[in-house]
């Protein structure tokens, strides 16, 4: 997802050098430069870090600016040497956590960037609200609806952690297949650590306990590629991820579910403007299974056109405002700000 956005702002830069811990696959253009700083201690990562980035702030001329991404201790390390030869320092950040390092690198930075203001953690007048940048190339709109034959369909993606709060989407299905709505579930998310592998576990156990173990299916993780027919092939996608009263990630998986027209179910507070004023409800409360099953209901119940309206709107929407381009529009106008 990261390359997409490098190779928008490349587009928009005479050069563009990305330091980074390693190199995968990319299609990165010509004026890309690219540097490592992959070791196996952390010493070791923060002394190859700098060994790349000092001579960069040294030369001639200066960059334009250090945009450190989604990692404040990248901001924090640059810091010094970037005030005192005056290159203007950047941080992309979008999760609730807040630690040391990013309220220091906060401190630090001239610009604070982010989704929106509030999916910063940090309330800083110098935070501002860019867009998530989405490879709207790669998540195309479907064209039409999937064929249901009456069945309403629903995926939700992400890790099997409890923050993801698959349990209320469980729930909520049991609800409202009791009320005689006929529906296909498909979870697919990873489970790395034991707390995810617990949950799983948790997960499985409920499917049996509502008596959904031929409604839902709880699967593996999906190549990042394979994602976007995925996600075409469903009626709706579903996130239950908690939202955060502090600053809360906005998560991409739904702005990308968007790109594709698929109308997507989020309780997150803060996808109010990307999922407000459409022709069917898809905000829920926070770990709320009756308010998730009352606006499945209403969904379920919707014609079809309002469904096709709701989705070709929100792929809209993220094209406008948060597309890689958008993003990279974002950054680049920021920069000159910062420049006078």
């Amino acid at each position: 997802a990261t390359v997409a956005k490098l190779r928008a702002l490349a587009q928009r830069c005479d050069e563009l050098v990305v330091i980074t811990d390693r190199i995968g696959a990319h299609d990165l253009p010509a004026n890309c430069t690219l540097r490592t700083f992959g070791a196996r201690t952390k010493v070791g990562r923060g002394f190859r870090y700098m060994r790349a980035l000092v001579p960069e702030l040294l030369r001639r001329p200066r960059p334009d600016a250090v945009i450190a991404h989604m990692c404040p201790i990248y901001l924090v390390l640059a810091a010094p040497l970037a005030k005192l030869v005056r290159v203007p320092l950047a941080l992309w950040y979008t999760h609730w956590t807040i630690d040391r390092t990013l309220k220091l690198a906060t401190a630090l930075a001239d610009v604070g960037l982010s989704v929106d203001r509030r999916s910063y953690p940090i309330d800083d007048p110098k935070v501002l609200g860019i867009g998530h940048g989405i490879d709207v190339g790669q998540f195309g709109a479907r064209d039409g609806l999937p064929a249901g034959n009456g069945t309403l369909q629903l995926l939700a993606l992400g890790r099997t952690s409890p923050s993801k709060a698959f349990s209320t989407l469980l729930r909520a299905c049991s609800l409202v297949r009791a009320e005689g709505v006929d529906l296909r579930v498909a979870i697919h998310g990873a489970s790395t650590t034991d707390e995810e592998r617990r949950h799983r576990g948790e997960l499985e156990a409920l499917i049996e306990a509502e008596g959904l173990a031929g409604t839902v299916e709880l699967g593996d993780a999906v190549p990042r590629p394979a994602v976007p027919e995925l996600v075409r092939q469903f009626d709706a996608v579903v996130n239950t991820t908690r939202g955060q009263t502090s600053g809360g990630a906005l998560d991409k998986v739904v702005y990308e579910s968007a790109a594709c027209a698929v109308p997507v179910f989020a309780c997150n507070p803060y996808f109010d403007q990307l999922l407000g004023g459409l022709p069917v409800e898809l905000h829920f409360g926070s770990d709320d299974s009756d308010d998730l099953a009352r606006v499945l209901r209403a969904f379920a119940d919707a014609d079809p056109a309002s469904r096709e309206e709701a989705g070709r709107e929100l792929r809209r929407r993220v094209e406008t405002g948060h597309s890689v381009d958008s993003w990279a529009d974002g950054v680049v106008a920021i920069v000159r700000r910062l420049h006078g």
